[in-house]
């Protein structure tokens, strides 16, 4: 492996300091920077694209490693088969980057400001690329690392987690050219397009985080999310489902609010086969304070062909309504193209993976005098999925269990994804987990306050409920995806000839 791919594989694993827990927010635009470089050095699109290989193990292999404490300590997958299913994962994942740096060279050479153009548009178009194909894979996109304190953040509720790349790719790719400006002229290089258009892009950004883009609704909510710290080897055993009901039954009795949220799957059993009495203390539990209760749960649906559903019910004051999840995890939630790959469920052995999608379509929870978008697990890293119940939602709630990844770097990331979501609509985000992390996050992505992981807890505090549209709420990624072809247009208009 040469110098230059090794200092690509460098610079990937690199990154992921930019990323939750560390939150390092400049490191990610750096480590693009030195691979913005890197492209403009390469030989050809081949060459450019085993660069962006290289970046992506490095960048991958790092950030998702955990995904072998799914496979393997709580799939129960074999030692072996779990690394090469992770190392297969992880390199399939590398072909986006590498795909972008066949893309950016291919397009054109050279670098100066058309470069940084050119690098910011292929990276932000391979990373929404990897978020929609074979149902997404957005985790990790660089736009999740700004939040919430970079200045980039700014440009979250206009332009979403992708725009929010896409700035912070501009600016790695402008940094580029700036060093080379350095090299070429020296001190006069603060006055080219590069100096000016970086500090343009965070001029603009910080400038945005003061903006107020949604406004209070009504007075501050007391809630209360409930924390079970159901080990999640332990959580579908017959001999434990006891002593899970008479933990979420304790905690729930200990709650006070006007909205109770325990998380995904709270109850390892069906919805018809949790005794009567038990959904009857815990409403009548809500119904004392005029509150509100949301439970994960497990729904069966009876018919000619029974279906079942990941869900979140509403008990309490109000009529009993659900939330079905509509966009499903691959392996966990269901098994794709089952006649070709049923054989994994022979190695893999997941509890509750035959779900049927819920509808896209599903309208806010009723529930504690608000209108709440509910979410689950998964689901909320889609921005562009979230948006579809605003703006009547005025509070966001997210369910999950996240104890699938153990004591490692997921938990945290996607508390991450969460701030985004909270960034990006204006609204408050309720996180309800089952081992960490719970957390209530304000409208600009910021954690008021958080359960200790792995520890049984009631997370009490209060939740303002928001009212207006952010631009994102209103435009999607449309607005990405224009500036992403203007971007492109610029990168590949030639100069005119001199006479």
């Amino acid at each position: 492996m040469t110098l230059r791919a090794l200092a690509a594989l460098g610079l990937g694993a690199l990154a992921i300091a930019g990323f939750a827990p560390w939150g390092w927010f400049a490191i990610p635009l750096l480590a693009l920077a030195g691979l913005a470089w890197l492209w403009q050095g390469a030989a050809n699109p081949r060459a450019a694209a085993l660069l962006g290989l290289c970046f992506g193990v490095g960048f991958f292999g790092t950030g998702v490693s955990w995904i072998y404490v799914s496979l393997h300590d709580f799939g129960e997958m074999p030692l072996l088969l779990a690394g090469l299913a992770t190392a297969g994962f992880c390199l399939f994942l590398a072909l986006f980057p590498a795909l972008a740096g066949w893309l950016f060279l291919r397009l054109g050479a050279g670098g100066g400001l058309r470069g940084a153009l050119r690098f910011a548009a292929a990276w932000t178009l391979v990373e929404w690329l990897r978020g929609t194909v074979f149902t997404g894979f957005p985790w990790l996109s660089v736009g999740y690392s700004q939040v919430p304190t970079s200045p980039l953040a700014g440009y979250a509720p206009i332009l979403g987690t992708y725009g929010t790349s896409l700035a912070v790719a501009l600016s790695a790719g402008l940094f580029a050219a700036f060093a080379a400006d350095v090299r070429g002229v020296g001190a006069s290089a603060l006055r080219g397009p590069s100096a000016w258009g970086l500090a343009a892009v965070w001029a603009l950004g910080g400038a945005l985080t003061l903006v107020h883009w949604t406004a209070p609704a009504g007075a501050a909510l007391e809630v209360a999310l409930v924390q079970g710290n159901i080990a999640q080897d332990m959580k579908w055993r017959p001999q434990w489902l006891r002593a899970t009901l008479e933990t979420y039954e304790k905690l729930t009795l200990s709650a006070r609010g006007r909205l109770l949220v325990l998380p995904e799957t709270a109850l390892p059993m069906l919805n018809v086969d949790v005794p009567a009495a038990y959904v009857r203390r815990l409403s009548a539990h809500a119904q004392a304070q005029g509150a509100d209760l949301l439970l994960g749960l497990p729904e069966y649906v009876p018919g000619e062909q029974p279906r079942y559903y990941n869900s979140v019910f509403s008990l309490g004051t109000s009529a009993v309504q659900v939330y079905r999840k509509h966009h499903l995890v691959p392996f966990g939630d269901y098994l794709p193209y089952r006649p070709l790959l049923g054989f994994i469920t022979a190695v893999l052995h997941l509890p509750m993976s035959d779900f049927t999608h819920g509808t896209l379509d599903q309208r806010p929870l009723q529930v504690g005098g608000q209108s709440v978008a509910v979410n689950i697990c998964y689901e909320d890293a889609f921005g562009e999925e979230i948006i579809s119940q605003l703006p009547q939602a005025t509070l966001l709630a997210n369910f999950t269990n996240d104890a699938w990844w153990g004591d490692s770097l997921a938990p945290e990331q996607h508390l991450q994804l969460a701030q985004m979501r909270s960034l990006e609509t204006g609204r408050y985000l309720l996180r309800a987990t089952n081992t960490g992390v719970s957390a209530i996050i304000d409208e600009k992505g910021r954690v008021v306050s958080r359960a200790p992981k792995f520890t049984a807890a009631v997370l009490s505090g209060h939740a303002q409920g928001f009212s207006g549209s952010t631009p994102y709420v209103r435009w999607g990624n449309l607005a990405c995806a224009l500036l992403i072809a203007v971007l492109l247009a610029l990168s590949w208009r030639r100069p005119k000839s001199r006479a």
